[in-house]
């Protein structure tokens, strides 16, 4: 699937082709935190695949729970988290993240990880009273 996206003030700009079953959440608190949520939505896809047609972002390194390093990269006007990647083996896998990509409302995730990190009450939101819009 092709796709494009941007980040909140448009600085930062791109293109890719993705599958859309690589669509997953993540829980970890790594992702929390780079959130301010409590979780991140995350689709990947090869780095050969993703194409800046804006300006480069900034990156951010970061040790991950499980010990390895994790690329995060974001705009340095907005701060809207935009990819990430590891190092070695893990270079070629990238994320493209999900509140990104303009076609975003096709993407539903296939799976989560780190599932211990999730709060007790994100299984409950359905239960939740909605409104459209504030």
């Amino acid at each position: 699937m092709k796709i494009d996206g941007q980040c909140h003030c448009g600085h930062v700009t791109y293109r890719a082709e993705i599958d859309p079953d690589q669509v997953s959440i993540c829980h970890c608190t790594d992702c929390q935190m780079l959130t301010g949520s409590a979780y991140r939505v995350t689709a990947i896809t090869s780095r050969d695949s993703i194409r800046l047609t804006g300006n480069a972002p900034k990156l951010y390194t970061k040790v991950g729970d499980n010990g390895r390093k994790r690329l995060q990269y974001f705009c340095a006007e907005c701060g809207s988290p935009l990819f990430t990647t590891g190092e070695g083996d893990d270079a070629d896998e990238w994320g493209i993240r999900w509140g990104s990509i303009r076609q975003r409302h096709q993407l539903e995730p296939k799976r989560q990880i780190w599932c211990r990190s999730a709060p007790a009450w994100i299984h409950h939101l359905g239960a939740l009273p909605g409104s459209p819009t504030d």
